[in-house]
């Protein structure tokens, strides 16, 4: 909104400073909208009439200092210019006071301007009165606010408003926004304050945690019955941490209990006492880098020694790379071979992360996003994860809010969207500073975080709290064992919320199928109608869709297949032989069987059976793609479920409710329908229970004899002699698949 005072503010800079080019103010848009650009205007006006030479957008320690040596402080007494004066107006309007008429007179409409703006700042009592003193001019002369903004926080603002009051006057300390939102520069000056309150002396005191800070702060532990203001600063630092405390002087026990909440939360020794550690973790992000994790993550391939090191030393989880692009960078980045099984040999576990180049913020799109998903689920099933490991995408950079937003957020929203689209392989996890892990986890993108919080100066984690999700916490790189036992490694408190893998599938002795090559359709395709003429499948009428309705609706799907051939370590033609031969002898009696089990279980026919004659009653029919019913459903998630291949809930066969909850996702959820058909192999292999139980034989594998591939397809239409001259018939079609997936595979 427009602000006739700001544009009046505009137009005195357009006018006075607008045609000196060597000031560097370039001409304002005189739209009465404060920003940056008005700012750094003004900031390089006063300069100006300061008489300093060289002018700069920064208000800088040159400009502070240049105050206090001519004029001390500013006030009707000591302002050496209208022009000056009317300068600090503009800014006062700014800035949202009232700075009179712009009309070079500081006068009483100023003064009251300025006490209000020090009333705010929490600078009243140090600068009582209405003269401003120079570290209240460089506060005024920034977009910082000094009253509540976008939801801020009124127990915030009185901490900030306390810290500028108590600190204003220590050589390093600055004004702070009193906006009721933590930040990079609330969380330095809690360090700063610290460092004060600790006797270091100005000059001394930088706002870094290093060794005086830290002897300083084991010192002061703090428990119930302690007072002062070594409380103030702790009930401070809990509530910038978003602990639901209050401000005071008083350690009560009620602050003991939220206390003793946190370091159960972030994995402390829990005491309820502000001891060394709970300061550590309030005031840094990385806490005390001397408590030892038990996960880490590195990029040196893991061997029986350096196995053996990290478990003597207590790890249990390792994070490894999915991926290296680059041949000669970091060679053992990427999950080396045999390396998963030497985990798994020494009784540790892993989880996957994926980075690239992902060090900036152009790296992020929808459309990287895409490519990272699919890139990183063929690369989890290719080292043997199995499904619903979680893969932790990287976010290395420190990327601030606005590129969260921007681009972060974007990306990790195609993740989610595709990693749906084949089937939910895995899960997501973000690995980055702690604003980026919060905000993606929030929108739903990802369910866990792996936080970089060694990375202490990221702006994404100064002023952040601990994601509520977090399950791995960087804090430190340390090297472990040594001879042919050492190696790097980044030490990481674990939460518990991610237990990582400790079971995977063996490395594949022949290549795994990758994604058809669109310019292979077209011969696939008429390879496959081909067939199906030759052989008069399906017949002429009677069927809904045409063969290439059918073929092109599979091979739409193809990442989803191929996705699912990786993980089970099956051929990819199975999939796609069985579901393109069912769904292409989906009939018109299939609709209206469908449209029985709607009227069975709701009371009404659809929409789509309306016209159907003969439509009664059914708990249950093949529906879908690959024509699954509910309870086949039901039973092959349950086989693989009970055989740990898949995540979920066992489901009764039995039961009306369970069988139409399943038969709805399979009628209604393409990706769901196609993702169970290998599920529907791996149980027909397992030996279907019932009063024709099959002989178990070897599950779905990468060398299946042709007489396994024909007793596989055969048990998925089930028993009898339809079902046998069926499954002969799709023995040429499964070749035909092959065929195609074997030429992208091999080249």
């Amino acid at each position: 909104m427009a602000d006739e005072m700001v544009r009046l503010a505009q137009r005195f800079i357009n006018t006075t400073y607008g045609n000196g080019a060597t000031l560097g103010i370039s001409k304002l848009n005189e739209n009465g909208q404060t920003g940056w650009t008005v700012m750094y205007a003004l900031t390089r006006a006063l300069q100006y009439e300061m008489g300093i030479s060289s002018l700069s957008d920064s208000f800088g320690p040159a400009t502070l200092a240049a105050i206090g040596e001519k004029y001390g402080k500013l006030d009707e007494t000591t302002i050496p210019s209208a022009n000056f004066c009317r300068i600090i107006q503009s800014a006062l309007y700014c800035k949202g006071y009232d700075g009179g008429d712009i009309d070079g007179t500081y006068n009483s409409r100023v003064k009251a301007a300025v006490a209000k703006l020090h009333e705010n700042m929490g600078l009243s009592t140090v600068y009582p009165g209405s003269s401003l003193w120079p570290k209240g001019v460089k506060g005024l002369f920034n977009m910082d606010a000094y009253v509540t903004v976008n939801g801020g926080s009124d127990t915030i603002r009185s901490i900030q408003q306390w810290l500028n009051g108590r600190y204003v006057l220590r050589k390093d300390y600055y004004v702070i926004p009193c906006d009721g939102h933590h930040s990079r520069d609330v969380a330095k000056s809690m360090l700063l304050a610290v460092q004060y309150e600790i006797g270091m002396a100005d000059g001394v005191a930088n706002g870094a945690f290093g060794p005086g800070t830290q002897a300083g702060l084991k010192e002061h532990t703090l428990s119930t019955g302690s007072s002062g203001v070594w409380v103030q600063l702790f009930t401070a630092a809990m509530v910038l941490n978003k602990r639901p405390v209050s401000f005071s002087s008083s350690y009560t026990s009620s602050l003991a209990g939220s206390v003793s909440t946190f370091q159960s939360f972030m994995k402390l020794a829990v005491n309820g006492q502000a001891d060394f550690r709970t300061w550590s973790s309030l005031l840094v992000s990385y806490g005390d880098q001397t408590r030892q994790g038990e996960a880490c993550d590195g990029v040196t391939k893991v061997t029986p020694a350096r196995a053996q090191a990290l478990k003597a030393a207590g790890y249990k989880y390792i994070g490894r790379y999915l991926y290296n692009p680059s041949t000669t960078d970091l060679p053992e980045k990427e999950i080396q071979p045999g390396e998963l099984a030497t985990i798994k040999e020494y009784g540790l576990r892993c989880f996957p992360i994926y980075q690239t180049w992902a060090r900036s913020v152009d790296y992020y799109s929808p459309e990287q996003g895409f490519a990272d998903c699919r890139n990183a689920a063929f690369k989890a099933e290719e080292h043997g994860f199995k499904q619903d490991s979680r893969i932790y995408f990287a976010v290395d950079y420190d990327a601030v809010n606005d590129e969260v937003t921007s681009h972060i957020l974007p990306y990790f929203k195609k993740i989610k969207e595709e990693m749906a689209q084949l089937g939910n392989p895995y899960k997501i996890g973000v690995y980055g500073p702690r604003n980026a892990c919060s905000r993606v986890s929030a929108e739903g993108y990802a369910d866990a975080s792996f936080v970089s919080d060694m990375s202490s100066g990221f702006s994404g984690n100064l002023g952040y709290a601990m994601p509520e999700n977090w399950a791995y916490d960087q804090i430190v790189t340390k090297v472990v064992g040594s001879g042919d036992g050492r190696i790097e490694i980044d030490n990481n408190i674990a939460s518990g919320r991610d237990t990582a893998q400790g079971d995977f599938h063996t490395a594949p002795a022949q290549k795994l199928d990758i994604g058809i090559h669109p310019s292979y359709l077209l011969a696939l395709l008429t390879d496959v109608e081909e067939y199906m003429e030759s052989i008069g499948r399906p017949g002429s009428t009677g069927y809904v869709y045409s063969r290439q309705e059918c073929f092109e609706t599979i091979m739409s799907y193809d990442a989803m297949i191929t996705s699912a051939a990786r993980r089970y370590r099956m051929r990819k033609a199975l999939i796609q032989t069985s579901a393109f031969w069912e769904f292409c002898h989906y009939s018109y009696k299939d609709v209206v069987e469908d449209a029985g089990v709607v009227l069975y279980h709701t009371g009404s026919i659809p929409d789509w059976g309306k016209d159907l004659p003969g439509v009664s009653r059914l708990v249950d029919s093949s529906t879908g793609v690959a024509k699954v019913s509910g309870r086949t459903c039901i039973l092959s998630r349950n086989n693989s479920i009970s055989a740990g291949r898949l995540e979920g809930t066992i489901l009764d066969s039995t039961s009306d409710g369970d069988r139409w909850a399943m038969w709805q996702k399979v009628n209604q959820d393409n990706v769901f329908n196609l993702s169970t058909v290998p599920h529907l192999h791996m149980w027909a292999a397992d030996g279907k229970a019932g009063d024709h139980a099959e002989t178990p034989i070897r599950l779905p594998d990468l060398d299946y004899t042709d007489t396994e591939t024909f007793e596989i397809l055969r048990r998925y239409q089930g028993f009898g002699g339809q079902a046998e001259s069926d499954a002969q018939l799709r023995m040429p079609l499964y070749a035909i698949f092959e065929k195609y997936n074997r030429i992208v595979r091999e080249s």
